[in-house]
């Protein structure tokens, strides 16, 4: 398929807005006199809110969606940013070689917007399935309606709504369930049907709640059209919501925030209203009741990430079936969606695993989170301690000698000074600096010294046994200055020296560490009886089976090389291994057991690509490792050392500290890019609006063609694939581009359908 580009001249026209009421809702900002920049977040929201009149926005598409700005912005949000790519382009960049956005501002504000002809359909051959996508232009209208929608909706989800919101992705959700929800009892996920598809009741209910907060007829007609011609495909329980899949969009995402967020409302409503009954029981019973001390009240907790729901309550169990007969009433007959019954029940919290998000979450006392130290571990921490000690002292000796032959140089550099001269003379002072050397030095023996009992003892007591300034008759006949100096002396040596008191004050100190010692495991073992929290699993039978099917270790379960790899350049297969093995990471680092799939990524997939290295050069592992090293490590054309595999001591370091929404990995898995022998800068880089023109075209092969799966049920349940109708497509991409597709920072997402060629 050859893409022959028009070359158009873009046309600068003023920004034109229907007339509206000015808004009232925030302070208006400067106005927008470049219609030819992108807009920036308070820009973009002030012009949104600019249309509100009479509590709804009125003529959205026509004085926003519409502008060129506006539109520039959308263009703008759908670019991957490499480390190397250049300034966004322009919008005289964009209608010269790509579409006019003038052009695409005038048919969007009359109303004459060629929908079919920015619709793709891509087909396999020999079979009948078919999938439509958006062509690049449309993406660019796609994106504009998403950010409308996120500035009017975003502020008013529920606060337990998760999934294609800024800074509300999976991990969000995980931190919400471990760090506040507390003492569950029963919980239940809302199951609906397989693939169930939005029909026209659902659209129609879609519709009137839009209509709710908007009022513009051609706007909802334009999501409609959407939705009908399966451009936003809204699919609840398919399992493909928030995943990076090519037939996904941002609005499929938004719309199904806005379409359930009536569901919320409602179960908002409802835990308001128990926690005001805990409240007036709580007031009613007194704070001082020592009766309800171990009180669990009853609460509800909620997570929604897009179609996937889960409903926590720390109350009885005919308790959660009621609530949860009333979601599945609600959702059947308010919202006309199609819930899985039979997949639909109430677990037990604490004896049963419930799956989410693709994780496993369970219920356990705080002892199974940080759980004491085995025997093993404390003998570890032992030897590591006296070790610890032997290298202090070896270090304090070595200190004190070196302290030794410097003090015996200064006091001889000294006394040869004044033997040779009348003093010294120097142009600056050193006494105050040689003092507080010796001071330190000094605070340091006598801190030293009274941490030593023994020797604290041994010193008293020939410091003050049997000596003859004690009797009266001698303290007679002696100065009074005497007398009185040595009383100050005895008192410094019974305030700093007497046993009794060293003896007394490590006897305290040894009191308090078993107080202190005994309160912990009496708070610990009060916590243990009383308190439940939220413990999150990585599926490792399921990590181990897509390990398995994916072809990187055998029926043993040992590393072993993917066949279907070699065609590829040696820095590509390290390249394809890292986005698999950082994406692993990247999802399950919040959850308990991280290690195993620490194991998997630093062992199997590790392993995996050196074994694939030495097979295509026909070379051993110990060759192999040799050359590449165990962090496969690789050189680019200059020379410089390029690292694209985590090292083991990054592994080791990662955790739950820096969360933030994790790429997802179905896709990365199952997908290879070959590279077509050819070397003729024919095409345009297929990524959003990459202008570069030294390409190579690459061919899409789908490996679960080569797994021999018979059904989807066979892959690893939760883990979807990309379309079939991808498969032995080819595309063109820039270096820069193809090198971030293989990584993982880059999906088919990214990526212009209308770029796709039949090679």
């Amino acid at each position: 398929m050859l893409l022959i580009f028009r070359r158009t001249t873009a046309s600068s026209r003023p920004a034109r807005l229907f007339s509206t009421l000015p808004a009232t809702i925030s302070p208006p900002e400067p106005p927008i006199s470049d219609i030819t920049q992108p807009l920036t977040k308070p820009q973009f929201k002030t012009l949104v809110l600019s249309q509100y009149n009479h509590g709804k926005f009125t003529n959205l598409l026509q004085n926003v969606i519409s502008s060129p700005s506006v539109l520039l912005t959308a263009a703008h949000n759908l670019i991957h940013n490499t480390p190397n790519s250049p300034a966004p382009p322009s919008i005289d960049s964009i209608s010269t070689n790509f579409f006019s956005i003038s052009d695409m501002a005038d048919e969007l504000s009359q109303n004459r917007f060629n929908f079919e002809s920015c619709i793709l359909k891509l087909t396999t051959k020999g079979e009948s399935l078919s999938l439509i996508l958006p062509s690049l232009k449309l993406k660019v209208l796609i994106e504009s309606i998403r950010m409308v929608l996120e500035v009017i909706y975003d502020d008013r989800f529920a606060t337990f709504s998760y999934g294609g919101r800024v800074d509300m992705g999976r991990h969000t959700a995980i931190r919400y369930l471990k760090n506040n929800v507390e003492n569950p009892s029963w919980w239940f996920r809302v199951s609906f049907g397989n693939n169930k598809q939005f029909g026209v009741e659902n659209l129609n209910t879609l519709s009137l709640i839009i209509e709710d907060k908007i009022k513009d007829e051609v706007l909802i007609d334009l999501i409609k059209r959407l939705v009908v011609s399966k451009v936003v495909r809204i699919e609840l329980g398919g399992g493909y919501l928030g995943r990076g899949f090519p037939q996904e969009c941002g609005l499929d995402s938004m719309l199904v925030n806005v379409y359930l967020n009536v569901f919320d409302q409602k179960l908002q409503e409802l835990r308001l209203m128990i926690n005001k009954e805990n409240l007036k029981t709580k007031l009613e019973s007194g704070n001082d009741d020592h009766d309800h001390v171990f009180h669990k009240p009853l609460k509800i907790y909620a997570v929604r990430y897009l179609d996937e729901i889960l409903v926590i309550t720390s109350g009885s169990k005919g308790l959660t079936v009621k609530l949860k007969n009333l979601v599945v009433q609600f959702l059947e007959k308010n919202l006309g969606l199609e819930v899985n019954r039979g997949e639909t029940v109430v677990h037990s919290a604490v004896s049963e695993e419930i799956s989410f998000l693709g994780m496993d979450i369970r219920a356990v006392t705080p002892s199974v989170l940080h759980p004491p130290m085995s025997e093993k571990a404390i003998r570890a921490r032992k030897k590591y301690l006296r070790q610890k000690e032997v290298r202090l002292q070896e270090l304090k000796n070595r200190r004190e000698t070196n302290r030794k032959k410097l003090a015996m140089k200064i006091f001889n550099h000294v006394y040869k000074k004044l033997k040779t001269s009348n003093g010294f003379k120097f142009d600056f002072q050193i006494e105050k600096e040689v003092r507080e050397i010796f001071e330190s030095w000094a605070l340091e023996t006598v801190d030293e010294f009274m941490e030593s009992v023994e020797e604290r003892v041994a010193l008293y007591r020939k410091l003050s046994g049997g000596d003859f300034l004690s009797l009266k008759r001698i303290r007679d006949q002696l100065p009074l200055e005497l007398v009185d100096s040595y009383d100050k002396f005895q008192e410094k040596v019974d305030k700093y020296l007497n046993p009794m008191k060293a003896r007394k004050e490590l006897e305290e100190r040894k009191i308090k560490l078993e107080e202190e010692e005994e309160k912990k495991y009496a708070e610990k073992t009060v916590k243990d009886l009383t308190k439940l929290c939220i413990k999150v699993d990585a599926p490792d039978r399921l990590v181990r089976k897509a390990v398995r099917l994916a072809g990187f270790t055998n029926d043993m379960g040992r590393p072993r090389p993917i066949s279907s790899l070699m065609v590829l350049e040696d820095v590509d297969i390290i390249k394809w291994h890292a986005g698999v093995g950082k994406r692993w990471l990247d999802y399950f680092c919040c959850c308990h057991n991280f290690k195993i799939v620490k194991t998997v990524v630093n062992y199997h997939l590790r392993f995996s690509c050196i074994l694939t290295l030495a097979e295509k050069h026909e070379s051993t592992k110990r060759e192999a490792i040799k050359h590449y090293t165990k962090d496969l490590r690789v050189f680019d054309v200059d020379g410089n050392e390029e690292l694209y595999f985590p090292s083991e001591r990054e592994i080791k370091m990662m955790g739950d500290k820096h969360l933030v929404d994790p790429k997802p990995v179905d896709g990365a898995l199952t997908m290879v890019l070959t590279r077509l022998a050819t070397d003729e800068d024919l095409y345009r880089c297929g990524a959003h609006f990459c202008e570069r023109f030294d390409t190579i075209v690459y061919r899409i092969r789908l490996l679960q063609k080569d797994l021999n799966l018979s059904s989807e049920k066979s892959w690893v349940l939760g883990m979807g694939v990309i379309p079939g109708v991808f498969d032995s497509k080819c595309v063109p991409l820039c270096p820069d581009h193809i090198s971030q597709l293989y990584i993982g920072a880059l999906t088919l997402q990214d990526v212009d359908f209308s770029s796709l060629l039949d090679v």
